[in-house]
């Protein structure tokens, strides 16, 4: 029978629940199961689809077009685990299908209520990974014990023990333990009162996590244990990580947390094998190359906004033995303090997506900047798309070219809405999602990168490179590297005397991982290292080089 994970949050969010599920996930595959993953999200918006990245950062897409949290990225770079649009359910999504269900008469007069209708349909939506491929599923619930939105998901999953078993189930706890410094010593209380919680629920958890800035000591652990009725053992540190995020998995292993889980669930497995991903770690510790990348964005001061696009710079840094740091620059600031200022100095430019005018020229001028003077820039869906603009005005001579996104009277509409986005006026789940074919043409930077002809990627835009103006592109130099496979929408620009200058309209972030760097992420580092080696032998360092020292992103 397969065996359930419930992984809890408590005492404050962004504890790194989904870190902390993705690196279970990992072990567990490493010992030979068969692993699916699974986010439960208490927000009543159906998707992440329409929210602001200032308030849920990224949005993660998966093949089939799910606009998903962005936990399900951490999922797919730690796992193997397929991840489809049952992998992540919110509160909206759950009242939606019961209220659909009421108004087709399928309870039968009933009064639909929380318990058991509610509760239901979070239980039918954890099963729905239980098949007979999955050993291990694991859930995560968002959101933190204690708030109100949380209370069916909790609810539901106290029901599921009951319904599957108590021995095919089990309930991880991340919880926070604080260091007060004016007391010199570390808090157990706010988890005493997180595991309350929990048990006036009617959920006992079987393991605690801790999240913690310094180590526990033996006693307070045992206090921990005491008060929260969990075995010393079963008491996890998970300390903070300042130097990578894929150290999770290694510090879990040192404190026995896969032997605890396959024990607990009396799971037969494989000896766990991590020798790749302790090399994979030691490369980072020991580069070999160190450069500099520049990413301007309209949300660069979110540090999740792009959370994707800073892990694959990181992986490409890994396949090349090199550390890349990583410059966040606000598109509007590049607009106010022009682009000499900011971003010279840089081994590479990248400019990601976004929706929206602000900071479009700044995204125009940062690109502009990269083209002449050489850098290696890797645009990203409205990076493709503001690089088009930039191409048209200053090479083409198509004087106040735009995308008719930002100007709906250009008089050279450069990028213009998808024809299948014509007559669609809802907002969710509406523009072009999910994984779509491409041919990549013959001797071009794309093809040699991914070392194939036919390519198939993740998308999420509405508007498109404008086939009208395709010719006169070609003419002055900008060459389509990639395109559907009806030759209709274009997919990937280039500009072939360029040290790397590609664009592409999808969003290869989503399918990089620390163990297989995306083939485009990893030519652009390339070309980085590249600069940054060709700088240093003709002594060409601007003076904002020699003073600069870019602040890493935090991980």
């Amino acid at each position: 029978m397969t065996k359930h994970i419930f992984v809890t949050g408590g005492v404050v969010s962004s504890l790194g629940k989904g870190l902390t599920s993705a690196s279970i996930g990992m072990l567990l595959e490493r010992r030979g199961l068969r692993v699916r993953m699974q986010k439960l999200d208490p927000y009543i918006n159906v998707d992440p689809g329409t929210m602001s990245p200032y308030q849920h950062g990224e949005v993660y897409v998966l093949d089939d077009g799910s606009e998903t949290d962005l936990d399900l990225g951490h999922y797919e770079r730690f796992t193997n685990s397929p991840l489809t649009r049952d992998s992540n359910w919110t509160t909206g999504q759950i009242y939606l299908s019961v209220i659909e269900k009421e108004r087709r008469g399928e309870f039968l007069g009933k009064t639909v209520q929380v318990i058991p209708h509610v509760t239901d349909e979070i239980k039918a939506a954890i099963a729905k990974l239980a098949t007979p491929d999955a050993d291990v599923v694991i859930t995560e619930i968002g959101g933190t014990v204690g708030d109100i939105e949380s209370q069916p998901f909790l609810e539901a999953i106290r029901q599921f023990s009951l319904d599957v078993g108590r021995e095919n189930c089990m309930y991880i706890h991340l919880t926070l333990v604080p260091y007060l410094k004016a007391a010199g010593e570390l808090k157990t209380k706010p988890t005493q009162h997180s595991v309350g919680q929990m048990r006036e629920i009617g959920i006992q958890p079987d393991i605690l996590i801790c999240r913690t800035e310094r180590s526990l000591s033996l006693d307070d652990r045992q206090k921990i244990a005491l008060f929260c009725n969990v075995p010393v053992e079963c008491v996890i540190e998970e300390k903070d990580k300042d130097f990578s995020i894929y150290e999770v998995p290694l510090s879990l292993v040192d404190h026995d947390l896969d032997d605890l889980i396959v024990d607990r669930l009396q799971i037969r497995t494989d000896k766990l094998e991590l020798d790749d991903w302790r090399g994979l770690l030691h490369g980072l510790r020991n580069p070999q190359h160190e450069i500099s990348i520049a990413v301007v964005g309209k949300y660069a001061e979110h540090r999740d906004a792009y959370k994707s696009i800073y892990e694959s710079l990181d992986h490409a840094g890994m396949a090349h033995h090199a550390q890349v740091r990583i410059q966040r620059i606000q598109s509007e600031s590049v607009e106010s303090e022009g682009p000499e200022r900011l971003l010279a100095g840089y081994d590479g430019l990248l400019v990601p997506g976004g929706f929206g005018e602000r900071g479009i020229e700044g995204k125009v001028e940062a690109i502009r900047f990269a083209r002449e003077r050489e850098i290696p820039f890797f645009g990203i869906c409205l990076g493709l798309q503001c690089a088009v603009v930039e191409f048209a005005r200053n090479v083409a001579g198509l004087k106040d070219a735009n995308s008719s996104e930002f100007d709906r009277e250009t008089p050279h509409p450069v990028i213009c809405l998808l024809d299948e986005q014509r007559n669609i006026t809802n907002k969710g789940g509406t523009m072009r999602l999910g994984a779509q074919p491409c041919l990549l043409v013959e001797g071009s930077r794309s093809r040699d990168s991914y070392g194939r002809e036919e390519i198939s990627e993740r998308h999420r835009h509405r508007y498109e490179f404008n086939n009208t103006y395709r010719q006169q592109f070609a003419a002055h130099g900008l060459s389509v590297a990639g395109s559907s496979p009806d030759g209709k929408l274009v997919e990937i620009v280039e500009m072939p005397d360029h040290p790397w200058y590609v664009a592409v309209q999808y969003h290869p972030e989503f399918k990089s991982k620390p163990t297989a760097a995306h083939p485009l992420f990893s030519g652009f580092v390339a070309a980085a290292i590249a600069r940054r080696g060709q700088r240093k032998t003709t002594g060409d360092n601007s003076p904002e080089d020699a003073a600069r020292t870019p602040d890493e992103i935090p991980r």
